[in-house]
């Protein structure tokens, strides 16, 4: 059995884990990392990225489409449009190959070592992984757990045959005649409207009131109208059952067993962290339910242990490990860190797109009194330029000194906005700074200025 040591091991090659390798390697700490698949994780191989590279893919084909149906108000007209959905996922696993690669490149020039293969802790210092070539042993002075999650299956829709998970979405060669999504947040909104705007006739089972309900109401209620405008049909406090043949068993509002005709069933109905099968009963971590409990440094119970990212609880975001996993490797080098962040901001890429960072009107309304400020792309240039008028941007600050507590919108490309609102609320700004902050002409981060100036009580353009 080949042993080495290290003073850093990484388990897990995602977000969290490959960034925190490239800072320790670019502190000088010697540092080991272990994957099982591939450089990139999740996010990059089978998630956040060929997701958005297939949506993309998918808004072309939708305008191309109107352009064909001469119902485009561009005045632009072409042929008939046809997809081939092979060629897309090509594309899209040509981006991810070269973003693994790339991945790759990072870790070896920060002189880390990867080794390939499932690990399995033998005890807080020490981990076996299970290589091509056999088992390595590798020691190490600290160990950073970076798991991160999978989807969850149903017991009675397990993943097989018909039913996909977003792994399996994101790789089909054709695009399916009848689509039904089990689970109407953010994930099986994403691939649901996009499937939809492939052609695909598309069902979204949903057990609760209303879809993406961790967004307020308000915020959500562009997403439903564009919903049916792609004639996405969305059957609300209803229960998937089983499946039965090409059929999905489903309980409806009502309580009736109705019967759904379907290509391929998708599962979206959330994700789990990847606890299991490390050997993580050899070092006896305390938990915080299903996750791995961690202080504000990622520290786990266990002296000398530290866990980041999704494996670690919510917001299980590629951007949250990130941070997390630069803290860590920072901390091992003997900076002085600590986890301590006003916001996070969260994406949602459906059609429009949702962003949210700090508090929503509700949660600030639990701390003090509030002030709301609110500008509709209606009456932004810019946005109505790339026929993209339906929302709005909204700002959250307290009565009383006016210092920003959430910002969010939802509109055609706000996810570009994320970045503006997270730095707002990390600097501690106030209505004030964001109002008096010279925003670009003609673009729709003046919708940002313009909700700041409404909360101060005077908006300029509307």
């Amino acid at each position: 059995m080949k042993e080495i040591s290290c003073k850093l091991l990484v388990i897990g090659a995602g977000p969290g884990g490959y960034v925190c390798a490239i800072r320790a390697g670019q502190l000088g700490i010697d540092t080991v990392i272990v994957e099982a698949g591939k450089p990139g994780g999740t996010c990059l191989n089978v998630g956040c990225i060929p997701s958005k590279a297939l949506i993309h893919a998918a808004e072309e084909f939708e305008a191309v489409l109107h352009m064909a149906g001469g119902t485009s108000p561009l005045g632009i007209s072409v042929s008939a449009p046809a997809l081939d959905l092979g060629k897309t996922v090509a594309w899209k696993d040509g981006i991810v190959s070269r973003l693994t690669s790339g991945v790759a490149g990072l870790l070896k020039k920060a002189k880390v070592k990867t080794v390939y293969g499932w690990a399995t802790f033998r005890d807080g210092k020490t981990v076996a992984v299970e290589t091509e070539t056999g088992t390595q042993l590798i020691r190490a002075e600290t160990v950073v757990i970076a798991t991160g999650s999978a989807s969850v299956e149903l017991p009675f829709l397990p993943f097989g045959g018909p039913v996909i998970s977003s792994t399996e979405a994101l790789a089909l060669s054709e695009v399916p005649k009848k689509l039904a999504v089990v689970g109407g947040g953010y994930i099986g909104l994403e691939l649901g409207m996009a499937f939809a705007k492939m052609g695909t006739e598309v069902t979204v089972v949903e057990a609760l009131p209303r879809v993406l309900a961790q967004y307020d109401a308000e915020l959500t209620r562009p997403v439903v109208k564009r919903l049916g405008q792609l004639g996405v049909e969305v059957m609300l406090g209803a229960k998937a059952k089983g499946v039965k043949g090409d059929a999905l068993l489903v309980e409806t509002s009502d309580g009736k067993s109705v019967k759904m005709a379907a290509d391929k069933i998708l599962v979206t109905v959330g994700r789990k962290p990847m606890t299991e099968g490390w050997g993580l009963d050899q070092i006896d971590l305390d938990m915080a339910g299903k996750f791995i409990k961690i202080d504000d440094q990622c520290r786990t119970s266990m002296r000398g242990i530290y866990a980041i990212g999704d494996v670690t609880g919510e917001p299980m975001l590629a951007h949250r490990a990130m941070a997390q996993g630069e803290m860590v490797a920072e901390i091992v080098a003997g900076h002085k860190r600590s986890w301590d962040k006003r916001s996070i901001p969260a994406i949602c890429f459906t059609d429009p797109e949702l962003v949210t960072a700090g508090l929503t009107p509700e949660e600030a309304k639990a701390l003090s009194e509030i002030k709301i400020g609110q500008f509709p792309f209606a009456a932004n240039g810019r946005a109505m330029t790339k026929l993209g008028e339906d929302g709005f941007v909204r700002v959250v600050a307290r009565a009383d000194n006016h210092l920003v507590l959430g910002i969010q919108a939802v509109g055609q490309g706000v996810s570009e906005l994320a970045a503006a609102f997270g730095l707002a609320l990390e600097m501690g700004a106030r209505l004030e700074d964001i109002a008096g902050t010279i925003h670009a002409h003609p673009t729709q981060g003046e919708g940002f200025q313009e909700a700041a100036l409404k909360a101060l009580g005077h908006a300029l353009h509307i």
